[in-house]
């Protein structure tokens, strides 16, 4: 059965050479000794099309197998059975049997420490290989299945061999042999890292970078994908010329070093084992650290199962390491590992080698803005309602508080500086993500997630990989703590739930664009601009208050034309700051003349364009449409009914696309006093929306001089 189909008899292939009854033959050896329903054999041969005569048709192939079984004495062998045939074949008598005893003799061997007995039974089982699996036959839905499976054996059997040759040592010996299956391989990532070992061993740590790059573009090229966290691993313990660990080393290490080396060792409680990986030895589990504190770095564990499994050799020490990648292609997942507690009385504690040190509470939060301005009253009615609801007893949901508005409004400073207000609270610690949600391709939610387990000391080998566990597991994990949690630029209600701990003593802080509907126990910050008392302090700390205090009336222009938009005016300060030559007065006076005054609002990487450039992207089509037109209109207030009478549209029909400009902060709606909804143009989105208008009316004009903007002194 592996390679092509065979029954021999005196060195003679006797199997017939038609492809139908070849079809019914293998199918038949392959579930030798049980019953196979004609209906299963009828399906192999025709799949969803049999012909009317499918099962005479069937019963003369049958006939025939009986009548070559009848010329070589064994017709007793093939027997019919209600509702089909049963093939009675001695499992010896079949090579795949023999293949399946050798592999399964040869894992346990390799499990049990015997590398070099395993390489021989394994390299056995391989060597009864003579090409693919049926290779002859012409396969049907089930026959695929069969031969698929077969390969994937075969696979795992080669892998097996080759982890063993590398535990023996012979790593110069597989190098060519690694090289042909990496070219026929060229996606499979633990030939790849078997011939980066090998490559590594044998002095050639440059090549062995060089096939992680080669697959790492073949991956993105046709999967999309990076090399899986194994590899990475690998990668980078070879970038770094670091110890690895894993299945290939050939002296049993159970001791990983942090990278970062040198530290004073700590003993370490049994309250620790919940953030230590398990003690790793070799790939099927066996061999822990003892409790009693005896761990060895060298020799080889009891390969019974026993999970005190001590690896008798040079000096002691608790030994500690992370669950290592397998070629096989699971991931060991060890048991915490029991260490000791503090010894009694006065002794000093016993040198435990290399140890993973103590981690502290995460601290991520950015820096807070030293001349952050205003937003008092915002801050304190926060600050206030947070307080009130951790002395309600019976509060069950986790306090969110939510901060949208326009473009360049301040959310994140506004965010960041009540995160650090609210610090002292929070004595587990403070965690910070940038989801980038008002740009293209936003965070991926599993590499959030895994970022904070890792930041609250969840071991990598330990954290899931689906999006679903890893939050299940954020919520265990922050359970009965007091966490402070920043999201920055969220794109949506449903991409924050899964970051939402489940404890009422954590506080999630989240910034976004758009509204975030939805989020229960919230606070929901409706950011607008700062008054203008606010715009001139936040003005004066950029330029300084000296410089504004000559030309007050000029400075209250200035935080009028910057449309008291924080962003707006830290770009007019830092033009300012940098030009000392510059009056407020001609400052004033240049903003208001120049026909594109977004222009003069980019500073660096303080670009109030650019910002208003993906609210505008995140639009529908036809909501970009709206937009643009409703800058025609004489006043930048207008009601529905305004809107619809421009466009020439029903009021209904023009609300919904309304609502969606208000979802997306680039213009407000307030009721009035007669209960009428009005809507209001920002100052600066109404001159971005007329140049957007500009541009579809005119684009070649309006983007030239969007490359060439006017000069600024």
């Amino acid at each position: 059965m592996l390679g092509p189909v065979e029954i021999i008899s005196n060195g003679h292939n006797v199997l017939p050479t038609a492809s139908k009854p070849r079809q019914v033959i293998s199918l038949l050896l392959l579930r030798r000794n049980t019953v196979v329903r004609t209906d299963e054999l009828i399906d192999e041969l025709w799949e969803e099309s049999p012909p009317m005569s499918a099962m005479t048709t069937l019963q003369t192939y049958i006939y025939k197998l009986r009548k070559i079984l009848a010329g070589l004495g064994a017709e007793e062998l093939l027997s019919t059975r209600p509702g089909g045939y049963l093939l009675a074949i001695p499992d010896h008598s079949i090579d795949l049997y023999r293949f399946e005893q050798d592999a399964t003799l040869g894992q346990a061997a390799l499990e049990g420490g015997d590398a070099a007995g395993a390489a021989e039974t394994l390299r056995r089982a391989l060597g009864l290989w003579r090409g693919q699996a049926l290779a002859d036959v012409v396969q049907g839905g089930l026959l695929s299945s069969y031969a698929t499976r077969l390969e994937e054996l075969r696979s795992r059997a080669l892998e097996l061999r080759l982890e063993a040759d590398l535990q023996l040592g012979r790593h110069r010996e597989l190098i060519s042999e690694l090289r042909s299956l990496v070219l026929t391989h060229p996606l499979h990532e633990h030939l790849h890292a078997a011939l980066m070992i090998a490559l590594h061993r044998s002095g050639r740590r440059h090549e062995a970078l060089e096939v992680y790059r080669v697959l790492r573009e073949n991956m993105i090229e046709n999967l999309g994908l990076d090399p899986g966290r194994e590899l990475r691993e690998l990668h980078q313990a070879l970038l770094a010329d670091a110890p690895f660990g894993g299945p290939y080393e050939q002296e049993r290490v159970t001791v990983v070093a942090q990278a970062t080396a040198d530290v004073v060792a700590r003993p370490v409680r049994l309250a620790d084992e919940a953030v230590l990986p398990g003690a790793f030895l070799n790939g099927n589990g066996h061999g822990y650290g003892h409790p009693n504190g005896e761990g060895h770095t060298n020799g080889h564990a009891k390969a019974n199962g026993d999970r005190n499994g001590d690896g008798h050799a040079n000096g002691s020490g608790v030994g500690v390491v992370a669950a290592a990648p397998d070629i096989a292609g699971s991931f060991v997942r060890p048991e915490p590992l029991a260490v000791p507690a503090e010894p009694p009385g006065d002794a000093e504690p016993e040198p435990l080698g290399l140890v993973i040190p103590p981690l502290g509470p995460p601290a991520q939060l950015p820096a807070d803005i030293a001349d952050f301005t205003g937003r008092t009253e915002i801050v304190e009615e926060v600050l206030a309602g947070l307080a009130s609801a951790g002395a309600v007893r019976n509060w069950t949901a986790t306090p969110v508080v939510t901060v949208s508005g326009t473009p360049g409004v301040g959310k994140t400073a506004l965010a960041i500086h009540l995160a650090h207000r609210l610090r002292p609270r929070f004595t587990d610690g403070q965690l910070y993500a940038d989801l980038r949600g008002s740009v293209d391709g936003s965070r991926d939610l599993p590499e959030v997630l895994g970022g904070f387990l890792q930041a609250m000391g969840v071991p990598e080998a330990h954290i899931p990989f689906g999006l679903e566990e890893r939050s299940t597991l954020f919520r265990s994990v922050t359970a009965g703590r007091r966490l402070l949690i920043v999201l920055d630029d969220a794109p949506s209600s449903a991409y924050v739930r899964p970051l939402i701990p489940g404890d009422p003593g954590c506080t999630l802080i989240v910034t976004s664009r758009r509204r975030l509907h939805g989020l229960a126990g919230n606070w929901d910050v409706d950011l607008d601009v700062m008054d203008h008392a606010e715009g001139v302090e936040l003005l004066g700390r950029v330029v300084g208050r000296a410089r504004l205090d000559r030309a007050p009336s000029a400075a209250d222009r200035l935080v009028e034309l910057g449309g008291r938009l924080p962003l707006a005016l830290r770009c007019i300060g830092s033009r300012l700051a940098t030009m000392p030559d510059v009056s407020i007065t001609e400052m004033a006076e240049r903003l208001a003349e120049t026909p594109r005054s977004l222009d003069l609002l980019s500073v660096g990487e303080l670009d109030l364009r650019a910002r208003y450039d993906s609210s505008y992207g995140a639009l529908s089509r036809r909501e970009q449409a709206v937009f643009r037109l409703l800058s025609m209109l004489p006043s930048p207030r207008f009601t529905a009914r305004e809107a619809a009478e421009l466009l020439g549209w029903d009021a209904a029909d023009i609300r919904p696309a309304l609502e969606g400009l208000v979802d997306h902060r680039l213009i407000r709606a307030a009721q009035g006093e007669d209960g009428q909804i009005r809507y209001r143009f920002p100052e600066l989105v109404l001159s971005y929306a007329r140049e957007r208008l500009n541009e579809a009316l005119d684009p070649g004009p309006s983007r030239a001089s969007r490359e060439h903007p006017v000069p600024t002194g």
